[in-house]
This record gives structure tokens, sequence and C-alpha cells, in this order.
């Protein structure tokens, strides 16, 4: 599998009860007000998009590792598909209790926030879901647009809406392992905040 680097997700979603789903991914970009997110088949948050086009992603940090591995075999889908009952998943109705995270309600949107996570997205469904050929492929993909973004303070410059990359480390799959970003090396161009001179200087070298 493909999983060069990418970062790690948590995907809120809206179970048919009213509750909220959470479904780790780690098949998520963005450009603009946009998110591109894959969804594999027979999972509950897939199911609750088609529904219900609200979410939230969830951006946890690399430090919380465990806990999304706590979720790893957990399904919202009280009839677990064969497949993934062979492989060891079990139905699990809340999973913020499970791997020990506490929910928020979304400002815009009716699925929770993961408040443990230091970005939360919340977002909805653009039109409908790209399932073109998604039975051969195992994968859907879904268009979302942003519709707010919450940072926890301690990763934001103070008083300002930009993200401190020294202090925000998200979590990356890479190769089905997961791994933190370390220290930023260097900054494009057109980044709007600079770095201190030692991690410019490190980048150079």
């Amino acid at each position: 599998m493909l999983y060069f680097g990418t970062p790690v997700a948590l995907l809120s979603t809206v179970n048919p009860d009213g509750s909220s789903n959470l479904s780790p991914n780690s098949s998520v970009w963005a450009l603009g007000d946009r998110l591109v997110i894959g969804l594999g088949l027979g999972g509950q948050g897939l199911e609750n998009l088609r529904r219900d086009g609200d979410c939230v992603v969830n951006l946890p940090s690399a430090a919380q590792w465990p806990q999304v591995e706590s979720l790893a075999r957990a399904t919202g889908r009280s009839e677990v598909p064969p497949r993934k009952r062979a492989m060891g998943y079990r139905h699990v109705a809340d999973k913020f209790a499970l791997a020990g995270l506490q929910r928020l309600p979304g400002e815009l949107v009716r699925a929770a926030r993961v408040l443990d996570c230091p970005l939360q997205i919340e977002a909805r469904l653009q039109g409908s879901l790209d399932e073109a050929g998604a039975t051969a492929r195992g994968f859907a993909i879904a268009e979302l647009q942003v519709l707010r973004v919450h940072a926890h303070e301690d990763i934001t410059h103070a008083g300002s809406h930009h993200i401190d990359t020294l202090r925000w480390q998200p979590l990356l799959y890479v190769f089905r392992h997961y791994c933190g970003t370390g220290t930023p090396r260097g900054a494009n161009f057109r980044a709007e905040t600079a770095l201190p001179p030692q991690q410019a200087t490190g980048a150079a070298a």
C-alpha cells in the first residue's frame, strides 16, 4: 500500500440515532476550502456520510497514536462484515469511550468534534460521493467543504489564526507505521510565519 506519509484523521460522522461515529483515516488532503477523503467500503463512516453529509475531520497529534490505534479494529456497524470479522474487527457503539476521547458538539454540523485533537475541521459533503468503480477498487471518494476550523491555542501563534509549526506535530501514517514530523526543516516562500534562525539555517545546511 502506498502510504508514503499522509496525515491521520479521526472522521466524525452522524449515526442514524444521532450519535457520532469515529473512523480512523489516513487518506485525506486539502486544497483551499475543500478536503478530499477516501473511505473504505463496508464501514459505518461511509454509510453515515452517504445519508448525512455532516462530518468533522479531527487531526490528532503524534503523541495520540495509541488512541487512534485503539480504534483500528472497531467498527460502528452492528453487523460486522465477514471480511472485517475475519481480521478481528468488533462492533463498538461508543468509540469515544473506547479511545478515552472527549466529545464536543459541532458548531455548524451535527457531527461531534474530538476535543482532544489539536485541530478539528467541520465540513460537509459536496454533491454526491464518487462511487464509480468503488466495488472494484474497495473505496469511495468524497469532496468536503470546510465550514469552520478549530485549533487549540497552544499550537497557534498568540493573537493570530496561524498554526505554529514548531508546536504542531501531526500524526502521520507511513507504510502502516505511526510517525511524527520532528523539527520543521524549512518554510515555503508563501509561508505567512517565519521559523527561528536556527531552524532555517538547519534546513539549508
